[in-house]
């Protein structure tokens, strides 16, 4: 069989496996891996004439090395050969930490001409609306922030994208390998331990790990799941750390992760543990436990911020991508390590979650301190006093992100069957 090395990003463009690390792996039995994709490319828009003295600038927080940042890097480089940008249009800022560094970086993007500036991290938001508070001519966007609706800023955006429906889609992959394991008599039913590998207690981790346990639960109804925090965003040896104590420790047959090295599915890899990355696909150095990867591809939001630039229309001020937009990916699934009948299955709730006939935070499927949620009012808008503000439970549904909330995820219920070890 064909081996298959890229990542489906839904866009013109596939992305390829990572491979962010050397690695003394050895490949499958057969030397061959086959993936199969499970959502379908969405193009991007047409292309549009673009001056010649545009320039887009990028601020990161780390650099290749990070799947987070990679993703990033990836999407421009995406939009870079769609929309026919040089080099000299294209300007990014590596491992630009969350302090005034973030500042500094984006006055110089300024003073390069730079007529869009986007940036990464949590952290470099007050640093970036500083920026844009002194520039009102450039506009500003921001990854995972909250406070722009806030801040009523003409040229302060933030974006994210539903990607806890990409975490569900993973979830529902993990709960089929852990029927799988059952059925094969590996582990009992009460033993199947999802381990997660968090970088901190916020929401928007909360978040991605909860949709991912739905998921899960959702095929296999006593899966459980443990998680343990880094707090680090990116940091290998810690990442390690957390995944080994998860398996050793806590006995968990299954390990995924909101974190951005590769340091636990090399773990994985090693022990043998089936591993649900994210970010992007390790498949290449991980072809025996890789099974599947969820991301948020940005390339759909460059196409939109750049267009409205350089038209002279408004940019959102808060963006929510989905899955019908390209934002929200799988990669491709990998048929060795995943259970039989996962493609197909993953396709039928992919349509599902796109038709929105499944929700995944519908209010009859968790409970927290064993009682069904009927009203919660969540951090929504950002005021800085950390007090929920907007009942965001509607038609039995937590209503997570969107257009009319914020973009960020604002998820933050400890429900029941996840068990958080060192928060």
């Amino acid at each position: 069989m064909k081996r298959i090395l890229s990542l489906i990003i839904a866009m013109t463009l596939l992305v390829g496996s990572l491979g962010l690390l050397t690695s003394c792996f050895a490949p499958a039995d057969d030397g061959e891996v086959e993936e199969v994709a499970i959502l379908d490319e969405v193009a991007l828009g047409a292309k549009f004439e673009i001056p010649d003295d545009f320039k887009i600038g990028f601020i990161c927080l780390h650099n290749e090395n990070s799947t987070y940042d990679l993703n990033f890097l990836r999407a421009a480089d995406t939009i870079k050969e769609h929309l026919g940008l040089t080099d000299d249009q294209v300007v990014i800022e590596k491992d630009i930490p969350e302090d005034n560094a973030c500042y500094e970086a984006a006055i110089r993007l300024v003073n390069r001409g730079c007529k869009v500036i986007f940036a990464n991290s949590f952290g470099h938001e007050d640093h970036i609306i500083k920026a844009a508070e002194e520039n009102p001519t450039v506009q500003f966007c921001h990854a995972t922030g909250t406070k722009a609706r806030v801040k009523n800023l003409a040229n302060y955006h933030n974006a994210f994208a539903s990607i806890y429906e990409g975490r569900y889609l993973a979830g529902v992959a993990a709960g089929l390998k852990l029927n799988e394991m059952i059925e094969n008599e590996e582990i009992t039913a009460d033993e199947a331990i999802i381990g997660y590998v968090g970088a901190y207690p916020y929401a928007e981790v909360v978040s991605g790990y909860t949709s991912f346990f739905l998921g899960a639960r959702s095929v296999c109804p006593s899966a459980t799941m443990k998680v343990r925090y880094t707090n680090e965003w990116y940091h290998y040896e810690k990442e390690k750390n957390a995944a080994t104590s998860l398996i050793n420790v806590d006995n968990c047959v299954l390990i995924s992760q909101h974190a951005d090295s590769m340091g636990a599915p090399s773990v994985c890899e090693t022990a043998g543990v089936p591993n649900i990355a994210y970010n992007g696909s390790t498949v290449t150095d991980c072809p025996n436990t890789f099974i599947i990867a969820s991301a948020i591809n940005w390339a759909p939001y460059y196409y939109e911020i750049i267009k409205a630039t350089v038209n002279g229309t408004a940019i959102p001020t808060n963006y929510t991508g989905t899955i019908s937009t390209g934002s929200v990916v799988l990669s491709l699934l990998n048929t060795g390590a995943a259970a039989e009948g996962t493609e197909a299955t993953l396709k039928a709730v992919a349509a599902e979650l796109i038709a929105g006939t499944r929700k995944v935070f519908d209010t009859d499927t968790f409970t927290v301190n064993n009682q069904k949620v009927t009203e919660y009012l969540a951090d929504v808008i950002d005021n800085g006093d950390y007090q929920g503000d907007t009942n965001v439970i509607i038609d039995g549904e937590f209503v997570e992100s969107g257009d009319d909330f914020r973009s960020a995820p604002y998820f933050d219920l400890r429900i029941d069957g996840i068990t958080e070890i060192n928060n």
